[in-house]
């Protein structure tokens, strides 16, 4: 498996509990708990490779989920608005700044 993911990881963050039980509780043991996919196979009493499609199968309906729904997108661009907003502040502009900042604001 490639390296992990952390794209993955906010997705599964998002939509994990559209996800079935195993596939969730699957990649929560590979993303969050940072288990081997030895590790999560003993557990699970399968095969690395049956780990290994389960995490790419899941990986894969992330993906769906977030091109249908857009939820890590949105979350992105509402991290990047709060951040130019503390640039703001932290630059001190009053007047610019308060204008600017109550634009940002409602954007968000």
């Amino acid at each position: 498996m490639k390296v992990k993911s952390v794209r993955t990881g906010l997705l599964l963050d998002f939509y994990g509990n559209l996800l079935t039980d195993r596939m969730r509780i699957t990649c929560e043991e590979y993303f969050n708990d940072d288990l081997s996919l030895a590790e999560i196979a003993q557990d699970e009493g399968i095969s690395r490779q049956g780990v290994y499609d389960t995490i790419r199968r899941a990986a894969r309906q992330l993906e769906e989920y977030e091109e249908r729904l857009g939820l890590l997108a949105l979350f992105e661009r509402q991290q990047q608005r709060a951040r130019k907003a503390l640039e703001f502040l932290a630059e001190n502009k009053a007047d610019n700044a308060r204008k600017e900042l109550e634009h940002l604001i409602e954007e968000m």
